[in-house]
């Protein structure tokens, strides 16, 4: 089971994960091992709560097809266990991230001393820019 938060949980058999060849350099190594992991998990087959599934289907991600598949890729290690590691807790951070319930704005006023310190340095900057200009002399010359 890989737990996304206390109450939530996944089983691993939801998780389609097969393992590919790496892309780049790694000499020899790279182009006999299958090291890469390649994770495919569909939203809407899953037994995530209901909450989850559309707050997954209704945003926009990179990672989330247009037909509900999360799809993966972990090349980073060179073990496979490490890739498929990597792969389950980029899902777990996925979906983390995309159901966070935001907290609601409250409209604040402002307070008497913020406005007074607004119109004080209002007041201060006129001044400054009444001072800039040409120097006139007074003695007629």
């Amino acid at each position: 089971m890989i737990e996304i938060s206390r109450s939530v949980s996944l089983p691993e058999d939801e998780l389609d994960i097969t393992a590919v060849r790496s892309q780049g350099a790694g000499g020899q190594h790279v182009n006999k091992s299958s090291t890469a992991i390649h994770l495919r998990f569909d939203i809407r087959a899953s037994s995530l709560p209901e909450y989850y599934k559309t707050r997954l289907l209704e945003v926009s991600h990179h990672l989330i097809s247009q037909d509900g598949w999360i799809v993966i890729k972990a090349q980073e290690y060179r073990s496979q266990e490490m890739n498929r590691e990597a792969a389950i807790a980029r899902l777990v951070a996925l979906i983390k991230e995309l159901t966070v319930v935001q907290k609601s704005r409250r409209a604040t006023r402002p307070t008497r001393a913020s406005k007074e310190r607004r119109l004080s340095t209002k007041s201060q900057k006129s001044t400054v820019k009444s001072l800039r200009g040409k120097v006139r002399r007074h003695d007629g010359g």
